[in-house]
Formats: structure tokens, C-alpha cells, sequence
């Protein structure tokens, strides 16, 4: 698979495929000016595309499996929904796999030792193996208790419980696949995390096809059809990254100490990405608090807000990606200034979605329900989300930037403040008598607005522009 040129012409030093570059790589230059401008613009396109393409591919998975459930029966679909609810969490809640992946072997690449920078990632796959058996360990004997506390119907439970159990197996692949998916985002390369992604939901849906109709295997052929799916992509993964060790002289062996620096390194993404969880379950519980079509509602106000963050989160992947090779390099000017490009990115994808969803809006409610109630709550929900898409494209960049830079502890302390704002004004909604409207001015207003704040003065503060191979 080629490479894409990097500024100089040559292919970028990170890429698994490219030749060891002889001694420390230069670091970049700084980029002022127009030729500064346009080489960063190259590097977020060449990275963030095809991230955005894997990205919109993960969801994929559940939409097959939704697709061919449903035409088992309706105790089997809602079966489906609950287990997939509880297996999303679990995974999500482990995305730090992928994202402190990425800023530390992204900054031993700007350092020029990509030898070290592949045994950090094997560090990060490693602990994704030790991980993914511990949750099957304990999740697999507590799965009925699991599905009777999110309160599935006696029809819809034995369902959901064999999808659980089954899915469970693919667990450990799909925590590899994050890390693994982090040490290539930071070796610079999006474009196989890309190439894995959509092999893994077409074998998925054909899978899925024929296990559950073809061998007659019901819900669990379905499931069994996505473990399988999971674990050839985490395959490929490993024969990516284990070839790439060999050709550098990387151990592969587990190394504890690597081990133990990337569960700590994660420990602040983890308190990060679970306060970000509280603040769309407190959403979603308020929602229901206030009636079936305002619940509804948000339900579809939701989905389309986490379609358009995976357009922005993109960015996000590119600026850890970029970054942490910035400040691996000792380049803090550049870092800096790539860090002020991708705000200006952001702004200006968020301008670009928000006049979309105002375009889309009467297009946009058909598709989701035909009940003229609903459609009443969502237009003004929708405009909301539309109005707010600058700010939540500043947020994404500069959560991707801090990211970048390796400063979790921040992140996970400027979250936790979020938190703490938002739970009481999104409480509030009801007993003031406020709707669907109000909550979400909470959600994608002072949410948003109080991460933009938090980030915007980290990022102008500039003490999260520490240089080094390894962050100190």
C-alpha cells in the first residue's frame, strides 16, 4: 500500500511500510505562513479523511446486525438492543486504548526512534489483551444479572442474554483492535485503521447472513458472525504491527513496566470518557422524565449529534496524531501552530454541519417517524444542535490537541467540572418546567460551551506544549 509524500517528498517516517530513516527525524518547520498553512492543511486531509471513513464504518456493525435480527422477530430485536447497549459501553469505556496510544507513539515518531515507538504500541496491545480477558472473565457468569438490570421483558432476556455471552468472546478483539488502531494513528497512518474497517463490516454483514438464515443459528449466529469479524480484523492488525517490529528490531515480548505506564497513562482518558457517559445518561434520563415524545425525540436528536461528532471527531484524530509528532520532536512552534490551524478547521466544519442540519431539518424528520408530535419537538431541538456545531468543532479539536500532547490529567479534571455544572442544570429542566428544547441548550450549549472554555484556556495557557519523546 503507498504511502502518501509528506511535506519533503519522502514518505513519512512513521509509517510501518516506509524504510527506517537513518538516525533522529528532522524535526518539522514550524508553520508560519502561507507554505506553512498549506502543509498542515495536507497533513490534516491526508489523516483525517480516511479516519472519518473508519469512523462511520464502526457503527456499521450494529446497523447490519440490527437489519438481520429484525427479521428473526421483534422479542429478538429488542434482545439485540439491550446487549448491544451493554457491549457499547464496555468498549467505549476503554477508547482510551486507542487514544493514549496514539499521543505516545506519535511522539517517539516525531523523535525519530521507531523502534521504541512500536514497543510502545505493543505495550498498549498487550494491556488491551490483559483487559478484554478480565471484562469476558467477569462479565460472562453476571450476564443475566446484566440484562435483568436493564430491565429487558421475560420474552426479550434469553435473547439478549445468548447475544451478550456470545459477544462477549469478541471482546478481546475489539480491545486489540483500539490499540492497535492507536499505534497506526500514531505512526501517522489512518488509512489502514480505514481499509480494516470496512473489510470487517463487509465480512461482518455476509457473516452475519449466513449464520443466522443459512445454518439456521438465530441470534447467535449473528453474534457469532461479529466475534468473527472482530477478531480477523484484530489479526490483521497484529500481522501489521508485529511485521513492522520485526523489520525494526521491536520486542514483542510484554514488558510490565510498558504495561503498567500505559494503564496509567489511560486512567485519566477513563475518568474523562465515563464523565462524559454520565452527562448523555443524565441527559437521557431527564428526557424520559419529561414523556414519550420528548424521549423519543431525543433519542433522534442524539443519534444525529453523535453522527455529525464522528465528522469532527476526525479532526480530533488527526490533531493527536500530528501533535504528539510536533512535540515529539522538540517542536513546540509547530505543535502550536498546527494546534491553531485545526481550531480554525474545526470552526469552519462546524459551520458547514450546522448549515446542513438547518438545510436537512424537513428533510431529516420523515425519515425518523411520521408522528407530527415528535416532528414538533425535534425542530426546535434540531436547531439547537444546528446553532452550536461551531463550538462543538472547537471542543473536538482541542480535546484531540490536549490529547495529542499527552495531557489526560487536564482533560480528566476539566471534565469532571463539566460534569458537575451540567447535572444540576440539566436536573433542573423539569422542575422549571422547561422541554425537550431546554434540555438539550444544556447539553449542546452549556455543556459544550463550559468544554470550549476549559480547552480554550488550557490551549492558550500553553502548558500542555511539553516536548520529548516521553512527556515527563
Amino acid at each position: 500500500m503507498p504511502a502518501p509524500p509528506s511535506s519533503s517528498g519522502r514518505r513519512p517516517a512513521g509509517r510501518l511500510s516506509a524504510a527506517p530513516e537513518p538516525g533522529p527525524a528532522p524535526a518539522p518547520k514550524p508553520g508560519r505562513g502561507p507554505s506553512g498553512v498549506r502543509r498542515h492543511d495536507r497533513e490534516i486531509i491526508a489523516l483525517a479523511l480516511p479516519a472519518f471513513g473508519a469512523l462511520v464504518a464502526e457503527p456499521l456493525f450494529l446497523m447490519a446486525d440490527s437489519a438481520i435480527v429484525g427479521h428473526l422477530g421483534t422479542p429478538q430485536l429488542a434482545g439485540l438492543g439491550v446487549a448491544a447497549a451493554l457491549l457499547t459501553t464496555g468498549v467505549n469505556v476503554f477508547v482510551f486504548l486507542a487514544y493514549a496510544t496514539t499521543a505516545a507513539v506519535a511522539r517517539r515518531v516525531g523523535a525519530g526512534d521507531l523502534p521504541a515507538a512500536i514497543r510502545q504500541g505493543m505495550d498498549g496491545i498487550w494491556l488491551a489483551l490483559l483487559l478484554g480477558v478480565l471484562v469476558v472473565a467477569a462479565a460472562y457468569p453476571a450476564a443475566p444479572a446484566l440484562i435483568d438490570a436493564f430491565g429487558a421483558s421475560q420474552t426479550a432476556a434469553p435473547h439478549a442474554v445468548t447475544y451478550l455471552r456470545v459477544s462477549l468472546l469478541g471482546i478481546p478483539a475489539m480491545l486489540i483492535v483500539l490499540a492497535a488502531t492507536g499505534v497506526l494513528r500514531g505512526l501517522q497512518d489512518t488509512r489502514t485503521p480505514l481499509y480494516v474497517a470496512v473489510g470487517g463490516f463487509t465480512a461482518n454483514a455476509g457473516l452475519n447472513a449466513v449464520l443466522v438464515y443459512g445454518a439456521g443459528l438465530g441470534i447467535a449466529g449473528s453474534a457469532l458472525g461479529t466475534v468473527a469479524a472482530q477478531c480477523a480484523m484484530a489479526a490483521v492488525y497484529l500481522t501489521v504491527v508485529v511485521r513492522g517490529a520485526r523489520r525494526h528490531g521491536a520486542s514483542l515480548r510484554p514488558d510490565a513496566a510498558g504495561i503498567r505506564a500505559c494503564a496509567q497513562a489511560g486512567v485519566p482518558l477513563l475518568v474523562r470518557t465515563l464523565s462524559l457517559r454520565a452527562v448523555l445518561l443524565i441527559a437521557t434520563a431527564v428526557a424520559a422524565r419529561l414523556g414519550d415524545v420528548p424521549v423519543a425525540a431525543h433519542q433522534i436528536t442524539l443519534a444525529l449529534w453523535s453522527l455529525l461528532a464522528f465528522a469532527l471527531d476526525a479532526i480530533a484524530i488527526a490533531g493527536q496524531a500530528i501533535i504528539g509528532r510536533y512535540l515529539g520532536a522538540g517542536d513546540a512552534a509547530g505543535a502550536r501552530a498546527a494546534c491553531r490551524r485545526m481550531v480554525q478547521w474545526g470552526i469552519a466544519s462546524g459551520v458547514v454541519l450546522g448549515v446542513l442540519v438547518l438545510l436537512a431539518r424537513p428533510l431529516l424528520l420523515p425519515l425518523f417517524t411520521s408522528d407530527t408530535a415528535v416532528h414538533d419537538a425535534l425542530m426546535p431541538a434540531l436547531l439547537v444542535v444546528a446553532v452550536t456545531q461551531p463550538v462543538a468543532g472547537v471542543v473536538f479539536v482541542l480535546d484531540g490537541v490536549l490529547m495529542g500532547a499527552g495531557d489526560g490529567p487536564y482533560l480528566a479534571g476539566a471534565m469532571l467540572v463539566v460534569l458537575a455544572l451540567f447535572a444540576p442544570a440539566a436536573l433542573a429542566v423539569p422542575a422549571l418546567g422547561g422541554g425537550l428544547t431546554a434540555l438539550w441548550w444544556t447539553v449542546a450549549g452549556l455543556m459544550m460551551t463550559t468544554r470550549m472554555a476549559t480547552l480554550w484556556w488550557r490551549a492558550r495557557s500553553g502548558r500542555w506544549l511539553v516536548t520529548g519523546a516521553v512527556r515527563a
